[in-house]
């Protein structure tokens, strides 16, 4: 069994004789144990990410750039290793790893190594020379559902931009973070620069949200844990990006094509078990096509295989923990309580499947929009169906949850883009377009603040200082 080790200043150090188990979601099994980190080691990495610091702060833009290149082209190399480590610490199909888990931050990193020669580091406006700085030491904090694509997401801007990171990965699915930081070192990052601390939020994460020491925070994480780190952060006044929750809708308009609509939005809330905060876990259709509806989503759902993970035919793999597949399950137990329709799946696991961290595929129809399922982010493979009258009634569906971060609208192009241009939300997705790595990401509302990718993204990461001449 695999002993991980914190990595500060640029050298394995081993913490605290207390360790952290990390289990296999599919199986139970224990596979590897990572430190559980105190603030005493948070101190040390903190200390660590100062001094290297001011080193790193003035090496020029470009030469940052080639690191940040470099780390891309160094976790492409270790695809089949990382998407394995994915695999058996949270149970993501082992193909869903290769194309996503690894892929997007593969993507991610490259795209901001591609910025830096057309950004604007400085500029003149009249007498004053306006320029853009590392704000410091970043403090970041990421949940379990892609392990990497969370760091690497704040990792690669924040690098570029010259600062210095502490990092504490999720406690669930920590060890891609000792890949990470090796493909990172490898790639001539300077010791100091990224410094990994394993342990558990109200321990490491508070007091990296809490550090003097720490000039700004990023948190990717449930809303809950991301009201904590505001309040902790506020003490000493630094920069804090939130990427929390989600409950979007996609609304799918009558002149819809509704096969094409319908199995989208299935698949967009099945990927990964649904453990993704972009996921659209709310389906919209007009009243008058419920029925067509159900049977295009049942009939989706259905094609999807459950089981083993490492199974190269399987589609959904179990939820990343014992404790989250009890809560998805009580959550398909309130909607039955709730009155909801159930149409396929429903509580317990799936037949043939006793034992591991699986749930049913579960789609509800009939829900209303106040709904407990319908208001609260679930985070697993649970789709509710609403039906509504008329457009606007749409719009003040999909905007009626304390959530605000992505969603998505199916139609004539016209008429869904003004409908998309209405809803709350920082990212609509129109008729199923592709993602886009340079386009900004982030939440309205309960749903975060601060943007992450492209431009946009790297700006979180920098101050901005006018100098009169």
């Amino acid at each position: 069994m695999n002993t991980a080790t914190h990595w500060i200043g640029g050298r394995h150090v081993a913490g605290t004789a207390l360790l952290i188990d990390v289990v296999n979601p599919a199986t139970g099994e224990v596979i590897a144990q990572v430190p559980d980190g105190t603030t005493a080691d948070v101190d040390h990495a903190v200390a660590a990410a100062h001094a290297a610091f001011p080193g790193w702060a003035a090496t020029d833009p470009a030469e940052r750039a080639q690191v940040v290149g470099r780390i891309a082209d160094g976790l492409r190399g270790r695809t089949e290793e990382i998407a394995t480590t994915i695999t058996s610490e949270m149970g993501a199909p082992i193909t869903l790893s290769r194309t996503a888990q690894v892929a997007f931050p593969v993507a991610v990193a490259a795209s901001f190594a591609a910025l830096a020669p057309d950004f604007a580091w400085t500029e003149q406006i009249g007498n004053s020379l306006v320029v853009r700085e590392p704000i410091g030491v970043i403090g970041a904090i990421t949940p379990w559902n892609f392990p990497l694509q969370q760091i690497v997401s704040k990792l690669a801007p924040a690098l570029l931009a010259g600062n210095t990171m502490v990092f504490k990965p999720s406690e669930v699915a920590p060890l891609t973070a000792a890949i990470l930081a090796e493909v990172a070192a490898e790639a001539g990052l300077p010791p100091g620069v990224f410094n990994v601390v394993h342990g558990t939020g109200p321990t490491v994460g508070a007091a990296i949200a809490a550090h003097p020491g720490i000039d700004m925070v990023s948190f990717t994480g449930s809303t809950r844990a991301g009201r904590q780190v505001s309040a902790a952060a506020a003490e000493t006044v630094k920069r804090v990006t939130l990427e929390l929750g989600g409950k979007s809708a996609n609304i799918i308009l009558d002149d819809a094509d509704f096969p094409e609509a319908v199995t989208r939005g299935v698949a967009m809330v099945l990927t990964n078990g649904g453990q993704v905060c972009g996921a659209w876990p709310r389906m919209l259709v007009p009243a008058a096509r419920q029925d067509e509806a159900i049977e295009l989503a049942v009939a989706a759902a259905a094609a999807y295989t459950v089981g083993d993970p490492t199974d190269e035919s399987v589609h959904l793999g179990p939820m990343a923990s014992e404790q989250h597949r009890q809560r998805v399950n009580g959550y398909i137990e309130r909607g039955l309580a709730d009155g909801a329709r159930l149409v396929f799946g429903g509580p317990g696991r799936p037949g043939g499947l006793p034992e591991g961290a699986y749930v049913r595929p579960t789609i509800f129809a009939d829900v209303v929009p106040d709904a407990v399922i319908a208001q609260e982010e679930i985070f697993g493979p649970v789709l509710t169906i609403t039906p509504y009258t008329g457009d606007d009634q749409a719009v003040e569906i999909a905007n009626s949850t304390m959530y605000g971060l992505t969603g998505a609208v199916f139609g004539s192009h016209d008429r869904a883009m003004a409908i998309a241009r209405r809803l709350r939300t920082g990212q609509v997705d129109v008729n199923g377009a592709d993602w886009n790595v340079l386009a900004p990401f982030g939440g309205y509302k309960q749903s975060g603040n601060g943007r992450e990718f492209g431009r946009h993204g790297l700006e979180e990461y920098l101050e901005t200082k006018s100098i009169q001449g």
